[in-house]
């Protein structure tokens, strides 16, 4: 099954926790890339124009932090599941 979400975070990032469990508790299924363990992934986080994490993409658009944006493509997603 396609996960409907990426979250790219590192392992003691405060924010990335909060991302992450927003999605738990929306049942949004998400990969989760940590920028530490892989160059590549820190490159991907790079080319859709942000320097830190967390990011999260959905749907191919990507969003950094808890922002009501981020909140909005939840919403829009759990819509489209149901």
């Amino acid at each position: 099954m396609t996960k409907s979400a990426i979250v790219y975070s590192t392992k003691d990032c405060v924010e990335c926790t909060l991302v992450k469990q927003m999605l738990t508790e929306a049942e949004v299924e998400f990969e989760v890339r940590d920028v530490m363990t892989d160059r590549k992934y820190q490159k991907e986080v790079e080319a859709f124009g942000f320097m830190g994490i967390p990011v999260t993409v959905i749907e191919g658009k990507a969003v950094k932090g808890l922002t009501p944006e981020l909140q909005e493509l939840i919403e829009k997603l759990k819509e489209e599941k149901s």
